[in-house]
């Protein structure tokens, strides 16, 4: 998708903190939504919020939006308190939540058009912004079809479009490509990756532990309503990820057993081992100079390897690792046109 998206100063001299939140909390009668959350995101960043569904990640948004009162602590937003300042904050924030909020009866170009006016920015104003994000979300060709002609990925970027009419310097994303094909979700990615390039603050959340690694400069992993780790996504993997690791499949299963002897000098007692399908692994001290030392033991008594490399932690593992269970990515739903 193009770039057209500019917004100030540049990200190396981003050095305030766009979001400040102390003490947070939020009960919806017996369910604690939020519990006692603190959170700074620095300017200029895309800060991923990852956590299942219940974790409070809605309930935080709409709270840092000014659009839920929470029963206990506060939030500064762009300098702004969100109990005293609310409507301080609104001009400079824009929000895209999980379903597009667009008029299907009207054409993707007046949509953008209507928010331009809404925002004060005139009827010209209006018109040149409406055509550059059209520009930048690859949507000219269907600017001027109605957007219930729209398929939903057309529907998600016209939405994410809209949300930054007013070029605002802070961005809430609620879990923006939940239920796009994968397609269509890279290309909204291509483009969120870039609303950081002028101190452009994106506060994003998700299900999925790829979108998170893909996009966020930070992440903060929540669950029932605590913020349980933050970090960059190195930072976590290193810290709670585990050790990279070697990983083969021999192409006879039969003699894993004896690969495992072969290579208990390089592994000793972490070398693990699944005789029915032939697959090793064991930590990757050595870094890549110990895949050929593998190859040559292995060569020396007529093993061969079907498959070798070097698997590095995910999220995935760091997730399972924080949490005690494996994340659960929502699942695809299919591009449809109508």
């Amino acid at each position: 998708m193009a770039n057209n998206i500019t917004m100030g100063q540049k990200q190396d001299e981003c050095t305030e903190d766009a979001i400040v939140i102390e003490g947070i909390s939020k009960r919806f009668g017996k369910i604690q939504a939020l519990d006692n959350l603190s959170l700074k995101v620095e300017e200029g960043i895309v800060f991923a919020l990852l956590g299942p569904n219940g974790s409070g990640k809605t309930t935080l948004i709409r709270v840092l939006t000014t659009l839920l009162i929470p029963d206990s602590g506060t939030a500064h937003v762009g300098g702004f308190d969100i109990r005293k300042n609310a409507q301080s904050i609104r001009p400079i924030i824009g929000l895209a939540g999980q379903y597009p909020a667009v008029d299907e009866d009207l054409t993707g170009r007046e949509n953008l058009e209507m928010i331009g006016r809404l925002y004060h920015l005139g009827t010209l104003k209006s018109r040149s912004r409406a055509a550059e994000l059209l520009k930048t979300f690859e949507l000219v060709e269907a600017a001027d079809r109605r957007v219930k002609t729209y398929s939903g990925g057309m529907r998600r970027r016209l939405d994410l479009a809209a949300t930054i009419v007013a070029a605002p310097s802070i961005l809430f994303l609620d879990e923006p490509t939940t239920g796009l094909d994968p397609r269509s979700r890279f290309g909204l990615w291509d483009v969120i990756s870039k609303l950081t390039n002028d101190c452009h603050t994106v506060f994003l959340t998700t299900q999925y532990l790829e979108e998170a690694d893909r996009l966020a400069n930070k992440i903060a992993i929540m669950e029932s309503g605590k913020i349980i780790r933050t970090g960059t996504p190195k930072e976590l993997k290193e810290c709670c990820g585990g050790e990279t690791r070697v990983k083969l499949r021999l192409v006879d299963p039969e003699k894993t057993a004896m690969a495992v002897e072969l290579l208990r000098e390089l592994g000793g007692d972490q070398i693990r081992s699944v005789a029915e399908t032939g697959e090793i692994s064991l930590p990757a001290d050595g870094g890549t100079s110990l895949l050929s030392n593998v190859v040559r033991r292995l060569d020396a008594d007529g093993i061969q390897i079907d498959e070798l490399g070097l698997k590095q932690p995910t999220l995935d593992d760091v997730f399972l690792a924080i949490t005690g269970h494996a994340a659960e990515n929502p699942p695809d739903v299919k591009e449809t046109n109508r």
